[in-house]
């Protein structure tokens, strides 16, 4: 419980700070944003499991495998060249053994790690940097078992994290990263070492000029202040978007088709309705802005038809696709928003404890004179991202929503 609220604590610190400064341009961002920037990576993963990490009498000569993974982190520069990161590692999709004792067994290992590391940047040129990484990791793996015997058991445990590689500076803002990331093998948890070699971005906020507030104030572009909104949701229309973002949607011979950049659940609500209040914390000139967020939610199961509660606070980017004369575009993505259930294990699954994440992905417009309406579609997810190994995962079909802003 201490983890979770300092947890907590991290995710809420910018949004006491913004209220603080409330009077402050939302074009300028706060003390705390201006030393802030987020990194999203995409590579390869390799982790050599093997026969000898499986109980004595089951083996397999053929493996499934998916290299493909991806890194998110959210930074804090503590100095220039030295940076406090959180964030996560995992696998487009897991590890299978194939056709266990060839019998028809066909049985996946599903492993991630959140992380909290410090950067320490050193300067080859004024492109060209190099950096160290060292920190700790909460390493979480779920095994799996054949007729109630366990082949190989769940996991979780803390790990060394240390990593090196290269940034490029494209401008103040944008640097592209080249990254070696490593954990060590657990013998005592019978875990292969985690190797990650990746390639993205970074994207860093800075304080702006009294030019370009002034600027940025006087512009025409609508970014909403205050945003209320109503949600409803139903699975009468199915999980096709929660599949698709999550790489589960099944077409013709492929099972794992679409995009990974969300996530399903095994627990799915038939019934889900929302209520959401989001605030401005900061804007750009046109493109993007950031917003925290308080929601309350509620939704019933399609199993078992249990009722259950939601309480979230959440920070939301807004990127801004399109802006025409009659309404305004963007899409949306909220991650890792602290959150109360108030039930634990849900449909007879055990979901981890009950404070949990929300992270929600939507697309929608303003519109209407001074864009005071707003309309969304909305995706959403409940779970614990894989820091306990009990973490079944709540799936929120597609909730179309109806906002006025103020």
């Amino acid at each position: 419980m201490k983890k979770i609220l300092i947890v907590i604590f991290i995710f809420l610190y910018p949004y006491t700070s913004n209220a603080q400064e409330d009077t402050r341009p939302k074009s300028q961002p706060s003390n705390f944003l201006s030393k802030s920037y987020y990194s999203i990576n995409f590579g390869g993963i390799f982790y050599p499991f093997s026969n000898d990490n499986l109980v004595d009498g089951y083996k397999t000569d053929t493996f499934s495998k998916n290299y493909f993974s991806g890194r998110l982190l959210l930074g804090y520069k503590i100095q220039p060249d030295l940076a406090l990161q959180f964030g996560v590692i995992r696998p487009a999709s897991w590890f299978r053994y194939d056709n266990i004792n060839d019998i028809g067994y066909y049985r996946s290992v599903w492993i991630n790690a959140w992380s909290l590391s410090l950067k320490k940047s050193i300067h080859l040129n004024k492109k060209l940097s190099i950096y160290g990484e060292a920190g700790i990791a909460n390493v979480t793996r779920i095994g799996f078992s054949i007729e109630d015997e366990i082949i190989y058991p769940d996991a979780h445990f803390a790990s060394l994290l240390y990593g090196f590689g290269f940034n490029y500076t494209l401008n103040k803002k944008w640097r592209l990263n080249l990254n070696g990331t490593f954990l060590p093998k657990s013998a005592k948890e019978n875990q292969p070492s985690i190797s990650q070699v990746s390639f993205g971005f970074e994207y860093h906020i800075h304080k702006l000029s009294e030019e370009q507030v002034e600027k940025h104030k006087n512009n025409s572009h609508f970014f909403p202040k205050n945003i209320l909104q109503v949600s409803y949701g139903t699975s009468n229309i199915g999980f096709g978007a929660n599949q698709f973002f999550s790489m589960n949607l099944r077409v013709g011979n492929f099972e794992s088709f679409g995009v990974p950049i969300f996530w399903l659940g095994k627990v799915r609500a038939a019934h889900a309705f929302s209520i959401t209040y989001q605030r401005l914390a900061f804007r750009t000139e046109k493109i993007f802005s950031l917003d925290w967020g308080v929601s309350v939610t509620a939704f019933q199961t399609e199993a078992t038809k249990e009722n259950v509660f939601a309480f979230s606070i959440f920070p939301v980017v807004r990127f801004y696709l399109m802006r025409k004369k009659g309404f305004d575009m963007y899409t949306n993505y909220s991650l890792i928003g602290p959150t109360y259930l108030t039930k634990g294990n849900v449909d007879n699954l055990n979901a981890g404890p009950k404070i949990t994440f929300q992270d929600t992905m939507g697309l929608g417009v303003f519109f209407g004179k001074k864009r005071a309406y707003n309309a969304e579609l909305r995706i959403m997810h409940y779970s614990n991202g894989n820091i306990f190994p009990q973490n079944s995962g709540v799936a929120v079909p597609v909730q179309f929503t109806f906002g006025k802003t103020f």
